[in-house]
This record gives structure tokens, C-alpha cells and sequence, in this order.
């Protein structure tokens, strides 16, 4: 992957993997070439066994400050064809490699997370936040609509009205109004997000990988399904983790009183 650009991918003991926007010179703006890196990096990082925790992160004072101005005037030469089929693939499909990453995923986020940044955090199982951070869906002062998930995620994840609050009106969400609504786990000093993030990235990597996908699979089911459904599809996933290794150490380990080795 040493041919990427606009992201670095690093590897981290104990299975951990950092996926790091590294064009903190123009504040990490976005732009397709970058989220086809990004995209090429979830596909290597998501088929390595090795790898147990991904984290997204970012160089410079901002996580992403919204989409590069340059790009966003080359769609004016675009037909509605063209921005689906040879722009979106990318940025889309940057946030579904993420949301459907059978892997832990955390976002990593200092400064302005602005649009495409914002829903890829979104995109992400969790999100830590610098306190100096601030989440921002501004597509709607250029006259478009956030395209990428957050108009499902974000009612679902901070209550309807906090929602419009962002997605139609443009206004920002500090960290510290992102920790009261849900948005992030926690809010941590801006130099302690990156020694922070590890910790949690260690603990995830320790959890059995076959569960964590289960249960993360079933959590994303369920915000489109009901309750009936659910019995039903967690009955067999259920009967196939009692039936694993991982099962029969967290068992051994809870009789040894010990800590677990998944």
C-alpha cells in the first residue's frame, strides 16, 4: 500500500491497523482519488486475518474538513450518470466498507469532521472525539443532501430534532454536545485522542472476532427490522457461537477466573 497519497495505512501490534488521512496540509479535504484509497485499504485490511481493529484517524488539526473545492466544481462538468457511476462508488463505497467491516472499527477525531468526514465517522462502530472536535453536515448550505448514511444514521443515533438541527440547518455539533446526544463514546483531550484510541483498539482486539461480527451484524439489522425478525435470524448465529472455540475459552476462563485468550 506504499502507493497511496492522500491516506497512510500503519500497522499496530496485537492486530491493530490505522487507516490515517494524511493531507492534514489542506485539512484532509476529500476528494475520489483519496476515498479510492481508502476503499482499496478496507478491502486488504478487512481480508487480513491478522487484522482485528481498524482505526480511522487523521493527520493535522482536522479529521477531514468536508470535500476538496476543486473536485466539487469539476461535478458542475459532470452528468448525474457520471457523479454516480465514477465519483460516488467511491465515496459511498468508503462508508459501506466501513459500516459493513465485520471488524471493530473506530473513528479518531480531532478538529472539524465536515460532511464526508462526519458520515464516515459516522460509518464507524465507535467514535472518540478530541474536545476540540466538532461534527458538521453542511451539504445542505451547497444545495445537496448528505448522501453517504447519515441522514439514516444520525436520527437513529441522536434523536430526530438534533438531527434536522444538523442536516437542515447546517449547525455544528461540539464534542461535548456530541458526547450528551450519543454521537461519540467518549471526549478525551486533543493529546490524549490518539493514546486513548489505542487502549480502546487493544481492548476490542482482545474480544472473539466471531461474536463481535455477529453481534454487530444483528445490531445493524435491527435498525430496519422487528423484533420477530430478529428472534428468528439470532437463534442459528447463536447456536453457531455456542458451538465455537471461542466459546469453549470464554467458558474455561470464567471457571479459571482468568482473563480470556480469544
Amino acid at each position: 500500500m506504499n502507493h497511496f497519497s492522500d491516506i497512510r495505512v500503519e500497522y499496530l501490534d496485537h492486530g491493530i491497523a490505522k487507516i490515517i488521512f494524511a493531507r492534514g496540509d489542506v485539512n484532509n479535504t476529500s476528494r475520489p482519488e483519496g476515498l479510492a484509497e481508502v476503499c482499496e485499504a478496507m478491502d486488504i485490511l478487512s481480508a487480513d486475518e491478522a487484522v482485528r481493529v481498524i482505526v480511522l484517524a487523521a493527520d493535522g488539526a482536522h479529521f477531514s474538513a468536508g470535500a476538496d473545492i476543486a473536485f466539487l466544481e469539476s461535478l458542475r462538468q459532470k452528468t448525474p450518470a457520471q457523479i454516480k457511476d465514477q465519483v460516488y462508488q467511491y465515496f459511498q463505497g468508503a462508508a459501506r466498507r466501513l459500516w459493513h467491516c465485520q471488524k471493530p472499527t473506530i473513528a479518531l477525531v480531532q478538529g472539524a469532521a465536515v460532511s464526508v468526514g462526519c458520515e464516515l465517522a459516522l460509518a464507524c462502530d465507535f467514535r472518540i472525539a478530541a474536545s476540540d472536535a466538532s461534527f458538521m453536515e453542511v451539504w445542505i448550505k451547497f444545495g445537496i443532501m448528505p448522501p453517504l448514511g447519515g441522514l439514516f444514521l444520525l436520527p437513529r443515533i441522536i434523536g430526530m430534532g438534533r438531527a434536522k438541527d444538523m442536516c437542515l440547518r447546517g449547525i455544528p455539533m461540539p464534542a461535548d454536545q456530541a458526547l450528551t446526544a450519543g454521537l461519540v463514546s467518549e471526549v478525551v483531550k486533543p493529546e490524549d485522542l490518539q493514546p486513548r484510541g489505542l487502549q480502546v483498539a487493544l481492548e476490542l482486539a482482545a474480544l472473539p472476532q466471531a461474536a463481535y461480527a455477529t453481534i454487530k451484524e444483528s445490531i445493524h439489522r435491527g435498525l430496519s427490522s422487528d423484533m420477530e425478525a430478529e428472534w428468528t435470524a439470532n437463534l442459528p448465529n447463536q447456536a453457531l457461537l455456542l458451538s465455537s472455540e471461542d466459546f469453549a475459552e470464554g467458558l474455561n476462563a470464567a471457571k479459571q477466573k482468568r482473563a480470556p485468550r480469544f
